[in-house]
């Protein structure tokens, strides 16, 4: 169903045409592959999400009609001014990947299936306080580590507080802690981040291993659209891709 009206017209992304936004994820997919095979790995294995921080309702629809399902947003007040034009898109799972204010949490949960941006183990008992009151599923949530930037969100690997999120999981039955996210340093030369996928695979790894109850592991969630491919060698199972579908700022 095509789309004629636009969030944020006044943004400084550009519109951009359906062709290639399509012929974009194609691109990508290819790369995404290709990436998988250097490592040993199935891409099948590998999650393509769509950033969509201030893009049109149209882009996101080319989007999904590429194939995409898989869409992340930054901000919950930006989704909540759009979300009522793309509830129809079948199969469409909106998950929240930037930073979650404590008195946004009730509105986060009517509009997200996943929240990848948890911070602290206030903020994961908060979440699971508002869906336990509101009557809600339990929602999939990922920690946020700091790899080693400290202008960027997250625990620090070393953090006290990453281990009270692993041990306060059995007591936070309405939450389910499915992995970890993360966003390196940024540098223009995509190997840089090398180390720092590293050290969060290594931590998944750690963390897998220690069976612990109300934890699953099953999501890596790192690499962007200049590092998506050094993030898969590395042990990514989504990667989060924005300016490399739709295209730079204006």
């Amino acid at each position: 169903m095509p789309f004629t009206k636009e969030f944020n017209p006044g943004s400084p992304f550009k519109v951009t045409s359906t062709t290639a936004i399509s012929d974009s994820v194609a691109a990508i997919r290819s790369r995404i592959a290709a990436a998988a095979r250097r490592s040993g790995r199935n891409s099948d294995e590998i999650t393509l999400m769509a950033v969509t921080k201030t893009q049109s309702i149209d882009n996101i629809a080319a989007a999904y009609e590429a194939g995409i399902r898989s869409f992340g947003e930054n901000r919950v007040q930006e989704f909540a001014a759009k979300h009522e034009q793309l509830k129809h898109l079948e199969g469409a799972k909106f998950t929240l990947i930037g930073q979650l204010q404590s008195n946004k949490v009730g509105k986060a949960i009517d509009l997200f299936s996943a929240i990848h941006s948890v911070d602290s183990p206030r903020l994961a008992e908060r979440i699971n306080g508002v869906v336990e009151r509101a009557g809600k599923p339990t929602i999939p949530i990922a920690i946020e580590i700091n790899t080693g930037d400290p202008a960027k969100a997250g625990l620090d690997i070393e953090s006290p507080e990453l281990e009270q999120i692993l041990h306060s999981a059995q007591r936070l039955p309405h939450v389910s802690i499915v992995g970890f996210m993360t966003i390196p340093p940024f540098t223009d030369n995509p190997e840089d981040a090398r180390p720092y996928f590293r050290r969060l695979r290594e931590l998944r790894d750690r963390v897998k291993k220690r069976n612990l109850p109300g934890i699953s592991m099953e999501l890596l969630s790192m690499g962007m659209s200049h590092d998506f491919e050094v993030a898969i060698e590395e042990g990514s199972t989504c990667v989060r891709v924005g300016t490399a579908i739709f295209g730079e700022r204006s």
